[in-house]
């Protein structure tokens, strides 16, 4: 049980629908992982990407990762059966003498390689990457749809109000009934401008969560919440800097609705300081850690279970990220939702090409593996690797 070769590529990806609107330059590594396990006469290859939001990581992974899973000895990465990938023993032989912290990129370019494994272990055993990690997790609840909210509402160069509308209309069109847009990058008074055109398209503020995208100190982030309060909104995501707990603190004891946060923090370290000096309150807050940006998958179970053990709920935890990979770990484990890309970050956000989506929920994919075969755009850059 080996692993012969990893192709890495930097690929752009942009914020918006709309390709002519500049989008600063945002990039992510694919990945594929190439076995020597064989099936229906072709090797098995696990295909992963960097998520959303962190650039690409082609020298981490080229030259300090990838390079470790390439000469590790068949036992380090088979599981005790010796017929499948061990996904577990191949994040431990890529974090072989890593030192404690340094979570700023490292752990985006582990979580990246953690996907394709993933993909790879669960084509090998011929089933969604969901029951693969219930198998290995131990979880026996069987869930077949998946609440999911669409994110985007990105501000527009022009035509803001109404292009924002249209894109909203569209996703309400496409059987969405939650949805999420972004704040703080104009004056507070242009954004409760953008937030009540987009409840005018909603039943009330519980379907609408913003992301302030951490634009906010102490002052402003009170004077937004102060603002956003009588809204009532779903969540007030990414107010401040990401280690600025102090703030996050001070914001939540004021802020009575709900609050999102730990998109841009990647251990259990980190969420545990969160949970300690972070003001968010439990069963009421959300935790937004991405799997793939928190090392992958095995660091992501040590945060939910230490999270757990403080009396934090599975419903608490609704990943970002907005694609299939973060679609399967949310089935799994059954938390509260997940994010959905659907027009923007292509073409790696968004799910199978033939999903519908249902009242605001996703039937799961039967395709084995994560099922990015089922994206043609996003089979077709996986397959380029090769």
């Amino acid at each position: 049980m080996r692993i012969v070769d990893i192709r890495e590529r930097t690929i752009p990806v942009s914020r918006y629908a709309d390709p002519s609107i500049p989008s600063g330059g945002l990039d992510t590594s694919a990945v594929a992982v190439m076995t020597d396990v064989v099936r229906n006469g072709e090797a098995v290859i696990g295909y992963g990407f960097s998520s959303i939001g962190r650039f690409g990581q082609a020298g981490l992974i080229r030259d300090r990762f990838a390079s470790r899973l390439l000469a590790a000895n068949d036992d380090d990465l088979a599981n005790e059966r010796g017929d499948n990938i061990d996904p577990f023993g191949a994040w431990a032989c890529m974090m072989s003498g890593e030192k404690p912290g340094g979570h700023g990129e490292r752990c985006v370019a582990v979580g990246t390689l953690d996907m394709a494994i993933w993909d790879a272990a669960a084509k090998i055993a011929g089933t969604p990457l969901y029951r693969l990690i219930q198998e290995l997790t131990g979880i026996t609840k069987e869930i077949t749809r998946v609440p999911v909210y669409a994110s985007g509402g990105y501000h527009y160069p022009s035509d803001e109000l109404a292009r924002l509308k249209e894109e909203i209309s569209q996703l309400l069109d496409q059987g969405f009934t939650h949805i999420k847009i972004k704040i703080g990058v104009s004056p507070l008074k242009e954004d409760l401008k953008r937030i009540e055109t987009v409840l005018a398209l909603l039943p009330n503020g519980g379907h609408l969560a913003v992301d302030a995208i951490y634009s906010y100190n102490r002052k402003s982030g009170l004077e937004a919440a102060t603002a956003l309060g009588p809204y009532a909104l779903r969540w007030f995501e990414d107010i401040c800097d990401p280690l600025d707990f102090e703030a996050l603190a001070a914001i939540a004891g004021t802020y009575d609705p709900p609050i999102a946060a730990g998109e841009a923090l990647f251990s259990v370290a980190d969420a545990r300081n969160l949970m300690l000096y972070g003001g968010l309150r439990v069963g009421r807050d959300v935790f937004l850690f991405d799997p793939v940006h928190c090392y992958g998958l095995p660091e992501y179970l040590r945060i939910i279970d230490m999270l757990k053990t403080q009396g934090w709920p599975l419903r608490s935890f609704q990943p970002h990220g907005g694609h299939l990979f973060n679609l399967h770990v949310v089935a799994a484990l059954g938390l509260g939702g997940s994010e959905a890309n659907v027009h923007n970050f292509q073409p790696f956000g968004g799910f199978s090409d033939d999903a519908v989506i249902e009242d605001g929920q996703i039937r799961l994919p039967d395709a084995p593996g994560i099922g990015f075969e089922t994206r043609s755009a996003l089979n077709d850059v996986f397959r380029s690797l090769i």
